[in-house]
């Protein structure tokens, strides 16, 4: 070989044991409150000595690219290049393209003939406006002239009508076919692509995983309640939804409660210095002197977002988060639209009661207590249905206590009544030092079931925070406790009534004060 050759023939074999732009496909994508980890997988052919993953999404992060492959396999450096998606042909086609072209073709046919009919059209009306130049014809002519003229006029502008339909009803094809092509391009207009160096002595599969900031996952929750078995069905779910510029096709999905892009390391208090003040014009004369010292930035912290057949979700416990791992394939489109995914469910037997607040609201309402189930079930919406009827929404939060209370809305067959309010000022103490204010509530419950029911009736009762002043309280019948959910004075009765029996429940409160103090009454 001639030394002139030697060149080309080098880059001839360089670019023949090069892979542009293999294809790739998503294998995996764990989502984050936030954030989510692709994993794509291209073929490598033997000999190649790098590998393109292209058309990525402008917003992954770059310092999160990783790259694995087996041990056959040696990797190099790994480049990363944005560029516009209109200069890289392989990512500005998209497989729409040709459904939107033909499309576009049959509006531009129809348009030129269109056209065509609003020449014959302008013409018949110069005829009839007189603007004809031609000679006069006789009568005889005139009449099958003028027949021929209405039966092409009309012809005419039927057909541009036709024609009129026909496009808008293209148009409406075209519409959701163009969005869905932008949607898939992306906002931005730009891609990523990466670019590995490596050598392979055989195929072999090459692993790149990145990180993007906006998809998100959330729990949503459905509770069902049967009230004859007083059996309650525990439903989770989850919403998935990204907006990232690529679609997830039949990917494995990974939900973890975890948040990779929050901080890293907890934040250390700054010495704690104490002196003597200096003068004001001494310590301005002082601050202007010293050099202004370089604030370290503030950590940033990503804002957290937001089937016919039944799968089973399997629940991993980490060190530091809870995974579900979705055994089913999933398809998440790049649009905003949020996915819902069944991660399992749970039956327990729940305890029922009747639950009424008067002084609030004379109302009651049904709740179920049960077990908080075992795992981890992050807070969030929940929907309730009460013997197959919606009743309305709440939010699960488990980390209020070990027991879960659920309300399914009115019990219109439990009526409440609250007995005028008595409020009273008197004396007592020695000598009259002290006033004394006596208050007095009351409250009928009445169950107007056929059947038996546990009520509860909640009131408050008031509570000292200062040592001058005295409260006594009398309560008929005692309350089942005085401290309801940990909460100092909020009294509960737990009764049992019969069908059509009614309960008076009675509280006395003495608050006793010194005659020249004011109370503070909240």
């Amino acid at each position: 070989m001639t030394p002139s050759l030697r060149p080309l023939a080098l880059a001839l074999l360089a670019i023949t044991a090069t892979a542009h732009a293999q294809d790739s496909r998503i294998t995996q994508v764990k989502v984050y409150p936030g954030s989510a980890t692709i994993e794509r997988v291209a073929r490598a052919k033997a000999g190649d000595r790098t590998l393109t993953f292209a058309c990525l999404p402008a917003g992954l992060d770059v310092q999160s690219l990783q790259v694995t492959a087996n041990a056959s396999v040696r990797l190099g450096e790994t480049t990363a290049l944005t560029e516009a998606r209109d200069l890289s042909p392989r990512c500005a086609a998209h497989p729409l393209d040709g459904r939107i072209r033909a499309l576009e073709e049959q509006k531009d046919a129809l348009l030129a003939e269109h056209e065509s009919l609003g020449l014959v059209t302008g013409y018949l009306k110069g005829v009839a406006g007189g603007r004809d130049t031609r000679p006069a014809v006789d009568a005889k002519q005139l009449t099958g002239m003028a027949d021929a003229v209405r039966r092409t006029g009309q012809d005419a502008l039927a057909k541009q009508r036709q024609l009129v339909r026909q496009q808008a009803d293209l148009d409406r094809q075209l519409a959701p076919l163009v969005a869905e092509r932008a949607r898939a391009r992306g906002a931005s207009g730009q891609v990523v692509s990466v670019t590995v160096t490596l050598a392979t002595p055989a195929d072999a599969d090459v692993t790149l995983r990145y990180q993007v900031a906006g998809p998100t996952w959330s729990p949503a929750y459905r509770a069902l309640l049967d009230t004859p078995t007083r059996q309650v069905r525990l439903e989770r779910q989850a919403l998935v939804a990204q907006s990232t510029g690529e679609d997830w096709a039949g990917v494995k999905l990974v939900l973890s409660t975890g948040q990779p892009r929050r901080e890293t390391a907890g934040r250390v208090p700054t010495p704690w210095q104490v002196g003597i003040a200096q003068p004001p014009r001494e310590e301005l004369m002082k601050r202007r002197s010293m050099p202004m010292a370089a604030m370290a930035p503030a950590p940033a912290i990503m804002a957290e977002a937001a089937a016919d057949q039944s799968f089973e979700v399997a629940t991993v416990d980490t060190a530091f988060a809870t995974e579900f791992d979705v055994p089913q394939p999933i398809d998440v489109a790049s649009s905003g639209q949020r996915v819902a995914i069944a991660l399992g469910q749970h039956v327990d037997t729940a305890r029922l009661a009747v639950r009424t607040s008067p002084r609030l609201d004379p109302s009651a309402f049904l709740v179920a207590d049960l077990p908080v189930p075992a795992g981890v079930w992050p807070a969030g919406p929940m929907q309730l249905y009460r013997d197959g009827a919606y009743v309305g929404q709440g939010r699960w939060n488990t980390a209020e206590g070990e027991r879960l209370t659920l309300s399914f809305g009115r019990d219109e067959r439990v009526r409440v009544t609250a007995e005028p309010e008595r409020d009273s000022l008197g004396t007592g103490g020695f000598a009259g030092g002290r006033t004394e204010r006596r208050v007095s509530r009351a409250y009928v419950v009445e169950n107007r079931h056929t059947t038996p029911i546990a009520v509860q009736v909640l009131d408050a009762a008031p509570v000292s925070v200062d040592d001058q002043v005295r409260i006594t309280s009398t309560f008929s019948p005692q309350p089942a406790e005085l401290a309801w959910n940990k909460l100092p004075g909020v009294a509960m009765w737990t009764l049992d009534l019969n069908a059509g029996q009614s309960v008076r429940v009675a509280a006395d409160h003495v608050i006793g004060h010194p005659k020249d103090t004011r109370l503070s009454d909240r």
